[in-house]
């Protein structure tokens, strides 16, 4: 986390010596910018700092802090984290970004050097809950809409019951929860519940509850094909594969493939495409799996084993939940990684 610190004072000078002095080993790296020492004063550079820093720290009055800021507030998913330090040291108080741009977290931790006293006047902090971008963020799920988060975190500010369902084993802490083993009959919980958070690869889910969806990635995709096959024509496949399963392409984790596929520009177009990984496995291991899925002679003659997309899908891990798919000269496979506990 890259921090600009800003002081406006002579002991908020000292202050921020202090701060972009410390060694941090939390990835968090503080540069001081001390106002009568820059040409036209901080002000005059205030907007390359918006734009190149992840959190901002004024010593100073909130005032100072608000009337700078104001102008460069644009959301809460892109907005810098910031954090204000009275030019005594004596309290760290998180004003802006608290969750989603960490600014409670670096609250917390400049409060922890100066031993000063950290104020977060977030909801769900002072009540001891879990947010649900505070969780998503921490478990690396993607947040689809920022509104729905944003009500059923209301929700859970406010007491009412909340359903949580997961295609993984982490649950959110929140007292007044009710864990659901199946998305099956979830609409027949409606008169039990007032919200829902759903951690799930599904795509599309009928509900008239209030719900919010997080997605984990948790989809592999085994891939093959023949040698040229156009990144845009495996793009187009594994995106009307997922349509067809009902499947999200939030949640795609990997794109696997055979050794001998691994310089095909279309995969590594998709790959890059999807901003995951490419997982490239040997002859050798997918001979020891391949006796599971179908076979094909001319794969066999061509490549040296019997099948690629399924083994691929199976070996990045997960079961198997969409067999392979032929898609002109393309294959596709995909495993999806649960974990219920």
């Amino acid at each position: 986390m890259k921090v600009a610190c800003l002081s406006f004072t002579d002991n908020g000078r000292k202050i921020g010596g202090k701060l972009s002095g410390f060694k941090s080993n939390n990835g968090v790296e503080i540069h001081h910018y001390i106002n009568h020492e820059i040409k036209g004063g901080i002000k005059n550079i205030f907007k390359d700092i918006v734009k190149e820093y992840d959190g901002i720290v004024f010593i100073s009055a909130t005032g100072i802090a608000v009337r700078m800021m104001a102008p460069y507030i644009v959301d809460k998913t892109v907005d810098p984290a910031i954090v204000v330090v009275d030019d005594l040291g004596r309290f760290s108080i998180s004003l802006l970004s608290g969750h989603i741009g960490g600014g409670n977290f670096l609250c917390k931790w400049i409060a922890d050097i100066l031993k000063a006293k950290p104020i977060i006047t977030t909801a769900s902090d002072s009540r001891g809950i879990e947010a649900i971008d505070v969780f998503a963020m921490k478990m690396g799920y993607l947040m689809e809409d920022m509104e729905s988060v944003k009500d059923i975190t209301a929700m859970m500010v406010n007491g009412k019951k909340i359903g949580f369902y997961s295609d993984m084993k982490e649950i959110i802490y929140y007292d007044n929860i009710l864990a659901i083993d199946s998305l099956d009959g979830i609409e027949d919980l409606k008169d039990e519940i007032d919200g829902l958070i759903l951690v799930t690869s599904t795509q599309n889910i009928a509900l008239e509850i209030p719900h919010t969806i997080l997605r984990p990635k948790n989809l592999n995709i085994g891939i093959g094909c023949r040698k040229g096959v156009e990144g845009e024509r495996i793009i187009k496949a594994i995106l009307e594969t997922l349509d067809r399963n009902n499947l999200s392409k939030n949640s795609i984790k990997s794109i696997g493939t055979i050794e001998v596929k691994k310089d095909e520009v279309g995969i590594i177009e998709a790959s890059k495409y999807f901003d995951c990984p490419m997982n490239i496995f040997t002859i050798r291991e997918i001979e020891n799996v391949e006796k599971m899925f179908e076979k094909s002679s001319f794969v066999k003659k061509t490549i040296g084993v019997s099948s690629v997309s399924e083994p691929c899908a199976y070996l990045s891990g997960g079961k198997i939940v969409v067999k392979k798919t032929k898609c002109n000269g393309i294959t596709i496979a995909i495993s999806r990684e649960v974990n219920y506990g």
